[in-house]
């Protein structure tokens, strides 16, 4: 009986990873076979996962996440912010520009932790929660870069605020997550210099939530 409820455990937390690392809805077919169990398993675990509200099917019958999985990335945000925010810290410091954690929510990148510098008598004031298109700014370009597998930054000037530049990398090899470490500054920033600092906080993030 053990072993039988662990791995109705397993299958069911596997539904909704599938579901929550995807904009796509699915079939309960498309669930079985990704699963590879029968679909009379796929669909009772489907049905019980609806009832606590953490997957929902529209009018056709396709899945996606249901509200209830709010609470849990709520409850994991504090966690996040906790675990990132030392790599950040010690980046604006060493940058003199304002460091920041940005993750993707759909076509939108969102600042989830936002560091000054200590040391700075100007630097930007970029607003936690603040929101722009994936395709505007370094901090979604480089989560972009992330999707590609693609190695490097990305960098921009003016595309978000007159005047600032930024430089961002993407945080890699994080389960579930899409998120970006970089930098906005109201100087140009000497890319020589910067980026190697950027490249390092992100891997100290992805290593800080890993």
């Amino acid at each position: 009986m053990a072993a039988e409820t662990a791995q109705t455990l397993d299958r069911g937390l596997r539904i909704l990873s599938l579901v929550a690392g995807s904009d796509s809805r699915f079939t309960i077919n498309e669930i079985a076979e990704s699963l590879g169990i029968s679909r009379t398993v796929a669909y009772r675990l489907i049905v019980t996962l609806e009832e606590h509200d953490l997957l929902h099917r529209d009018a056709q019958g396709r899945i996606g996440a249901g509200f209830g999985m709010m609470a849990f990335r709520n409850a994991y945000l504090p966690e996040l912010k906790s675990r990132a925010t030392p790599a950040l810290t010690r980046l604006a410091d060493a940058s003199g520009a304002t460091a920041h954690l940005t993750i993707a929510d759909g076509d939108d990148a969102v600042a989830l932790v936002v560091v000054e510098p200590s040391r700075s008598d100007m630097h930007v004031a970029y607003r936690v929660g603040a929101r722009h298109r994936l395709d505007t700014g370094a901090a979604g370009k480089a989560i972009l870069l992330g999707r590609g597998d693609v190695g490097g930054v990305a960098s921009t000037s003016g595309e978000l605020q007159p005047g600032a530049a930024g430089l961002a990398a993407p945080v890699r090899g994080v389960p579930g997550l899409e998120a970006s470490v970089g930098i906005v500054s109201l100087h140009d920033i000497d890319a020589s210099t910067v980026e190697p600092l950027v490249l390092e906080a992100a891997r100290a993030v992805a290593k800080a939530l890993a």
